[in-house]
């Protein structure tokens, strides 16, 4: 068999389609190694949201040029390929700067690497560059075979993005707005859970504008998606990500209350608390706009944990700019969130606009906000210490420690050498895959532990 080796860099939906690029390779003969050097095709699936990710995958391609040479067995020179937004974004460029580089697929592509792949050394390397947007969706050329077993699994059902933030280049990389059809989806869910799932992640650039008719006269939204994959029994738990505040409707917020598989969790990006900063975003709402939804889905979902995505340092941002940042993080009180400076990416608008604020400046408003998070986010899990909490148990690791994950997105470590759980653990042989009550007994930055509750067991 030949081996493939793939390297992810940024978001959850990368992860998704590396999945799918591996499942799709294996019925061309390739085995999964986690060695580069032992590889026969080498894949990168690559971000373009920041310059750091970009130069990240230059710098491993350079690693990769060093470690290309013939063997004393004479191996031949595995085939390389850049896929992802890297590879959307700069296409040819990359094979310009790294002549190593065989094939060249952007996101909306990979579907096609088999036939790449049987092309390498056979034609010009300009016909080896595939950044087509198909009128065929690449999911229709999926057959959603999977390989690996996960109790949590990833699911995208969006793609694209039609709302043009000024700083973003997903619309340019990912394409217009695309939802799957519902019966895509759900033959997937199918296939995920006769491989052992029991949580699934819906996924998208902006997850909460999925529609689709399906068999209905009117259009499905995401909450009707969550309700009809809530149907199948062996599920226990949904999450969604990334959602936009423009299309946060009611029928989601109402399945938050109504949906009891659906997790109390809501990552909603804002990116930052003034209107002007958010105006010259083009981000299509205000500050007074995305509270009023906060308001309104903890009035259907008191205890939900709300998540949020920021930058600092956006052209034209002003210290008063930053301290509504900051007013807003201590009004909401996140849970958790997610953190930048702004990185200027070649082609949006944003790039080019005038007063780019200081390296300087961006860093040390960067520490001051991210200490703020910080300190939300411990706040927020002391207050699960002494708790009773549900937690979807994923797997044991090497340590002999159970880790699980709560209903509002946090990571819960039980360690099975305690006593308590050893006797818990002779009673109840598996806990992996289940919901089990676990008593919460210490808190973290980024994660708590707790011990399973023998009370559950009905002792």
């Amino acid at each position: 068999m030949k081996k493939l080796y793939i390297k992810t860099y940024g978001c959850q939906m990368n992860f998704y389609d590396s999945e799918q690029i591996s499942n799709l390779l294996s019925s061309s003969g390739y085995n999964i190694t986690e060695n580069s050097e032992d590889a026969d095709l080498i894949v990168l699936n690559t971000c373009h949201i920041r310059d750091k990710a970009v130069e990240k995958t230059f710098s491993d391609l350079g690693r990769i040029k060093k470690s290309i040479k013939l063997s004393n067995n004479n191996k031949l020179k595995p085939i390389v390929a850049v896929a992802g937004c890297v590879a959307q974004a700069q296409g040819e460029e990359i094979m310009k700067r790294s002549p190593w580089v065989d094939i060249v697929v952007g996101p909306q592509s990979y579907t096609d690497l088999p036939s790449l792949i049987s092309k390498v050394n056979k034609v010009e390397k300009k016909e080896l560059v595939n950044l087509d947007f198909p009128t065929i969706p690449k999911f229709d050329h999926l057959d959603q075979n999977v390989n690996e077993k996960k109790i949590s699994s990833f699911l995208t059902i969006q793609e694209g993005c039609d709302k043009f933030c000024s700083f973003c280049v997903v619309p340019y990389t990912r394409g217009p707005e695309y939802s799957r059809s519902i019966e895509s989806i759900m033959m997937e869910v199918k296939k995920l859970i006769k491989r052992g799932t029991r949580e699934i992640i819906l996924l998208g650039q902006n997850v909460n504008a999925w529609t689709s008719k399906g068999n209905q006269k009117f259009s499905l939204t995401l909450g009707n998606l969550i309700d009809e994959i809530s149907k199948c029994d062996e599920i226990l738990s949904i999450r969604y990500t990334t959602s936009h505040p423009l299309d946060m409707d009611l029928k989601l917020i109402e399945t938050h209350q109504k949906n009891k598989k659906l997790m109390p969790y809501l990552h909603l990006p804002i990116q930052s608390g003034s209107n002007n900063i958010l105006s010259k975003m083009n981000r299509k709402h205000t500050v007074e706009d995305y509270l009023k939804i906060i308001e309104k889905v903890k009035e259907y979902r008191p205890d939900i944990a709300i998540s949020s995505d920021f930058i600092v340092g956006f052209p034209g941002e002003t210290d008063q700019d930053h301290r509504k940042t900051l007013k807003l993080i201590n009004e909401v009180k996140f849970a958790s969130s997610y953190s930048f400076k702004y990185s200027p990416r070649p082609g949006t608008p944003s790039a080019d606009f005038e007063k780019q604020v200081d390296e300087k400046i961006k860093n040390s408003r960067l520490q001051e906000l991210q200490g703020k998070l910080k300190k939300h986010q411990l706040v927020f899990n002391q207050k699960s210490v002494n708790s009773k909490m549900s937690i979807l148990i994923l797997y044991k690791n090497k340590k002999n420690q159970y880790i699980g994950k709560s209903p509002y997105n946090q990571t819960v470590i039980i360690d099975e050498k305690l006593e308590s759980n050893q006797i818990f653990l002779n009673r109840c042989k598996k806990v992996v895959g289940q919901i089990i009550d676990v008593r919460i007994t210490n808190s973290f930055q980024n994660s708590l532990e707790g011990e399973f509750s023998i009370e559950s067991l009905g002792y």
